[in-house]
C-alpha cells in the first residue's frame, strides 16, 4: 500500500514567531523560505501544518 504524500512550501519567515511554531516548521523539515519538502500525510503532520497554516502552502500529490 502506497503512503500518501503532500508537498509543503514555506512562504513566510519564522523570524519573530512563537517557539512552538518554529519547532513545528523545523519538525516538518523546512529550513528556509520557499523551500518545498514532501512529507507523509498522517494526522501528526496534518496537526503541525494546521498549527502553522499561515506560514505554509500545501500542494497535495
Amino acid at each position: 500500500m502506497a503512503v500518501k504524500k503532500i508537498k509543503i512550501k514555506l512562504v513566510r519567515s519564522t523570524c519573530k514567531r512563537l517557539k512552538s511554531h518554529k519547532a513545528c516548521v523545523a519538525g516538518l523539515g523546512l529550513r528556509r523560505m520557499h523551500q518545498i519538502v514532501e512529507v507523509e500525510d498522517t494526522p501528526c503532520t496534518r496537526g503541525m501544518i494546521n498549527k502553522v497554516n499561515y506560514m505554509v502552502k500545501i500542494q497535495e500529490s
